[in-house]
């Protein structure tokens, strides 16, 4: 072990030896840049403000300038460069549409792609005779603005696949998606309790009886819970070969509980139980569903894929079991009646989804093929609505109808073609995986983008800054850890070795 060590600080100090002090100043603020955007994304009412979007945007304009300013770039497991290659050209193809949306073209080249665009114009534009040039985007300056926004998320995605390789990398990232997820678990708590509710930084005036963390809508902190609950699962399975108390002695149990291993499962455990508590007290539909989901996913995988690890699907399931029956337990206790209520029909029935949708559908309809540009639903959608409502409507309340309506076929196929071929390559590499700490952090990032892409038929939450910046680290981090080290035989080596 002692040599272990040794040769493990002699391998490091050799590697930053190597590289030239501006590679490494270069590697430094990619890795820290990224901790800071996990950290910063939520906590001003979750970056939905334009200072904070261009906060964020600026941080990974940095981080791309230190990464193409790099002399010796980190090396990209082949394997995972190669799955790679399709998403890459898919999203690629989507800024490729993206800017084709923007530019003026001839008028009669957009009545033929999308005559309904030409109509549009026509209908609204007070001079629509002397316009000879036209854009596919019926609003161009929202979709640069959502253009860029979107690219900020997909090149922070590209600066993990590309830079983080090592396990202290990885781990120090799931370590902080769990520190945020607990802390704004706690946060929503004490707000809540709090006679003068505030959102850290903003007096809280809407959803005063429920938890919202640093959020301003409940569901949208729900949504932020949903991902990492999984991640946090995810990372006490890859720690239990840390903490198996299989084949020990009595007086080496107790020795093994009193470790540093165990202690930080316990607190994580804690931890999932506490953000767990805030998605039940934010009384969102979709979160509680959603919650009670992940622990079932989490059972079947754990049967299906950890079948030759006999000790450690058996400390898992019994993992699962417990900690779902506590939240049940103290859910029922403190009162769950809320709850329950917010499931009634007659209040579904009443928040006029299905209207609504029927509307954005009209939308779809009507721009099927290049959709009326990223970023203008809200400009739009007001056209399509025959009873007027209080207040301004800015998303669908579903993702995938309002990149529909946005982007059209082609552009959806580009965005969710993409991600969901990510999410495959993932799960189809993960299924063969032994090491047991690929098999539970990937396990974690499967579940977490399975529950928050599911909770985005019914709300908006790929549209909010700081979920959607924990979507992009999600889903690359995923990748890299089911990707992590090619070679099996060298994994368990160096296992036995630890």
């Amino acid at each position: 072990m002692k040599q272990f060590n040794k040769e493990k600080k002699v391998r490091k100090r050799n590697d930053s030896i190597s590289l030239s002090k501006k590679d490494r100043m270069c590697r430094k603020i990619i890795e820290y840049g990224i901790l800071g955007v996990i950290v910063f994304s939520p906590l001003p009412a979750a970056s939905v403000y334009e200072w904070s979007i261009l906060v964020i945007e600026l941080a990974v304009l940095v981080m791309i300038a230190a990464y193409f300013i790099m002399k010796e770039k980190p090396q990209t497991n082949e394997l995972l460069s190669f799955s790679l290659k399709w998403p890459r050209y898919l999203f690629v193809g989507l800024f490729v549409f993206i800017f084709i949306q923007i530019i003026p073209l001839p008028g009669f080249l957009v009545k033929i792609f999308s005559p309904n665009i030409h109509s549009f114009q026509n209908l609204f534009s007070s001079n629509f005779s002397g316009i000879k040039f036209m854009s596919l985007s019926l609003i161009p300056s929202h979709t640069i603005r959502e253009g860029l926004e979107l690219l900020s998320y997909f090149l922070l995605g590209f600066l993990i696949v590309k830079t983080v390789m090592k396990r202290r990398q990885i781990m120090r990232i799931f370590y902080a998606l769990v520190i945020m997820g607990v802390f704004e678990a706690f946060y929503g708590m004490f707000e809540l309790y709090n006679k003068n509710p505030r959102i850290l930084f903003y007096k809280k005036i809407y959803s005063l009886d429920t938890v919202s963390g640093t959020f301003v809508n409940r569901n949208h902190l729900s949504g932020y819970l949903e991902m990492i609950v999984p991640l946090a699962i995810g990372l006490i399975i890859a720690r239990v070969n840390l903490s198996s108390l299989a084949g020990l002695k009595w007086r080496e149990k107790v020795l093994r509980m009193s470790e540093k291993g165990v202690a930080i499962n316990l607190i994580i455990s804690a931890g999932i139980i506490v953000m767990a508590l805030a998605i039940i007290f934010s009384k969102s539909r979709s979160g509680v569903f959603l919650l009670v989901f992940t622990f079932i996913l989490f059972f079947e995988l754990t049967v299906l894929y950890f079948s030759k690890m006999t000790h450690q699907q058996k400390w898992t399931k019994n993992f699962l079991k417990v900690s779902f029956l506590i939240i049940i337990f103290i859910s029922l206790y403190i009162g769950i009646g809320s709850v329950i209520e917010r499931f009634a029909l007659d209040k579904l029935l009443h928040e006029g989804r299905p209207v609504l949708w029927s509307n954005v559908t009209a939308v779809v309809g009507n721009f099927p093929l290049a959709g009326t540009g990223l970023g203008t639903f809200a400009s739009v959608y007001p056209a399509y609505e025959e009873t007027a409502r209080p207040g301004h409507l800015s998303h669908a309340h579903n993702d995938y109808l309002e990149y529909l309506s946005e982007l059209g076929i082609l552009g959806l196929i580009m965005l969710f073609g993409g991600i969901a071929f990510m999410v495959v390559s993932s799960f189809l590499i993960w299924r063969v995986r032994r090491h047991p700490e690929v098999k539970g952090l990937a396990l974690g990032g499967i579940v977490a983008i399975a529950a928050i892409l599911i909770h985005s038929i019914a709300d908006f939450n790929l549209h909010i800054p700081a979920n959607m910046v924990l979507f992009s680290v999600v889903v690359s981090m995923t990748m890299v850890t089911a990707f992590y080290k090619r070679s099996e035989k060298s994994e368990n080596y160096k296992e036995r070795k630890r």
